[in-house]
């Protein structure tokens, strides 16, 4: 099973200019933590998790309505392609321990993959069983 068969399409994101109290809002409204950064074209430029948020701007004492997401964002990220075996795109969460994996199609961010997509999937093996539960046993939510 390739990871586009079972991505979520529908992608809640911020833009580098974006305020991290914005950002914050997105996160509460849909229960998520963390948001894909991406430009007005579509490219994935960051990653912007709750906990940016806390310890980049507010444990820094600036100003969530006035600091911007570029300043505090994670710009290391891992993602995967669209067209990946869904057995690599788990492999990836799991040794990263990463719950929402950015899916591209070339440089373009399509979709998101979560651990809730992995669980609901009815073809996962041992493997993606066991990455499931690395996971979850790990600390550190992203």
């Amino acid at each position: 099973m390739q990871v586009k068969e079972l991505m979520n399409r529908h992608i809640v994101a911020v833009s580098p200019e974006d305020s991290a109290a914005s950002a914050a809002h997105l996160l509460s409204r849909y229960n998520i933590g963390s948001l894909p950064v991406m430009t007005s074209e579509g490219r994935l430029r960051g990653i912007l998790t709750d906990r940016d948020i806390v310890t980049r701007c507010v444990a820094a004492e600036e100003l969530p309505e006035t600091c911007r997401v570029r300043d505090i964002m994670t710009r290391s990220i891992v993602t995967v392609d669209e067209d990946a075996d869904i057995r690599e795109a788990a492999k990836l969460m799991s040794d990263g321990r990463i719950r929402r994996l950015p899916v591209l199609r070339g440089d373009l961010l399509v979709g998101m993959l979560s651990l809730g997509d992995l669980s609901r999937c009815r073809v996962c093996d041992a493997e993606v069983s066991r990455a499931l539960s690395e996971i979850s046993q790990k600390t550190g939510k992203r």
